[in-house]
């Protein structure tokens, strides 16, 4: 069997560009470890120099270069022969049109295969940049979305909020197999970080995400002025490697979020592995990921005039986690454990390597 994985563009500032070196060598593995005799062959497609717009990590015209150019490949390994009955194919951007025309060739083809896909946003969420735009807009988009899962043989989540809001968006049945949790293929990330740690702790407070709306930048800065024996910074702001984002997580004392759309939340995940003491709202997947006592009241950061009515009662919460902080009263080992699940791929690679 080949495992063919599609991957998602890197970029350095995002995950993906870890992605595209870890996740073949970590899925040969699993096949290696399961005694599944199977090669994994990665599909990348052409980069033009992106061209994001504010607030986002993608170029929503290259990434569409991209995929195009990666499913013409896909296309040359089916008109080789290379492609076989029984394959696996793991599109780890599940938005990706060309999952239509894998479909298409598999066919006609007669060169049956499976579909794993990865969802990460979409239209079914109000606060993606496509769910933003108005319904009459983009009227074909919750078609496409189901068609998309239909195309799938499984269709995964990294939390069970994102999967149950895809099915409500979506029109997916609650009892319908085809829609799976598992993790995120991340278990590399404490590794990564390893060599950053045991810098001395700063006086940070860090907002570790895109300047988006969702995000409400606006919230955190405001904020700031109610600390100022302490730095309020945003990565998105500065102009950070990876390396030097991991130096700043490494000697930041907390890693803050007032998120309105957050499927995982890869950043804080990374601040905790780095020391920093995460709060994030109740809300979201933060409530099935997070420990309680690093959660706070999801409508005091629920809009802007929401933030404004129970600022007092934040930065109150806000000034004893800083304060208990400094002193060295958490202990993050449960959180990291509760919170593991989620960045380790084994239940993707069951998923991918079953017979």
């Amino acid at each position: 069997m080949t495992i063919w994985i599609l991957p998602i563009e890197g970029h350095e500032q995002r995950y993906t560009g870890q992605w595209l070196h870890h996740l073949p060598v970590q899925l040969a593995q699993a096949a290696a470890a399961r005694g599944v005799p199977a090669s994994v062959i990665q599909i990348e497609g052409e980069m033009p120099p992106p061209v994001p717009l504010a607030g986002a990590f993608l170029d929503f015209a290259g990434t569409n270069i991209f995929k195009s150019t990666q499913i013409a490949e896909v296309a040359r390994r089916f008109q080789r022969g290379e492609v076989q009955p029984g394959d696996t194919f793991l599109i780890t951007d599940a938005w990706h049109p060309g999952v239509h025309q894998i479909r298409y060739m598999s066919a006609l083809l007669q060169k049956p295969v499976r579909l794993i896909g990865l969802f990460h946003a979409g239209h079914y969420d109000p606060n993606d940049f496509l769910g933003r735009i108005a319904p009459r807009d983009v009227a074909w988009a919750k078609a496409m979305e189901r068609a998309l899962f239909e195309a799938y043989d499984v269709s995964m989540f990294a939390t069970q909020a994102h999967a149950e809001l895809f099915r409500a968006g979506v029109s997916v049945a609650a009892d319908d197999p085809r829609v799976a949790v598992c993790g995120w293929p991340m278990e590399y990330l404490a590794a990564e970080l390893q060599p950053h740690l045991g810098q001395p702790k700063e006086n940070i407070v860090l907002f570790p995400h895109r300047l988006a709306p969702e995000k409400q930048l606006e919230i955190f800065k405001d904020l700031a002025g109610s600390f100022p024996g302490w730095r309020f910074l945003t990565c998105q702001e500065m102009a950070l490697t990876k390396g030097d984002y991991h130096d700043l997580l490494a000697r930041s004392r907390v890693v803050f979020s007032c998120s309105l759309q957050e499927t995982l939340g890869i950043g804080c995940y990374e601040g905790m592995l780095a020391g920093a003491v995460p709060m994030v709202p109740d809300r979201l997947s933060y409530r099935e990921m997070y420990p309680e006592e690093f959660r706070y009241p999801a409508e005091w950061t629920a809009s802007w005039a929401a933030y404004q009515r129970h600022k007092p009662a934040l930065v109150a919460h806000l000034s004893a986690v800083l304060d208990r902080v400094v002193s060295g009263g958490y202990s993050l080992t449960a959180c990291e454990q509760q919170l593991s699940r989620f960045f380790s791929g084994e239940a993707l690679y069951d998923r991918v390597l079953a017979a």
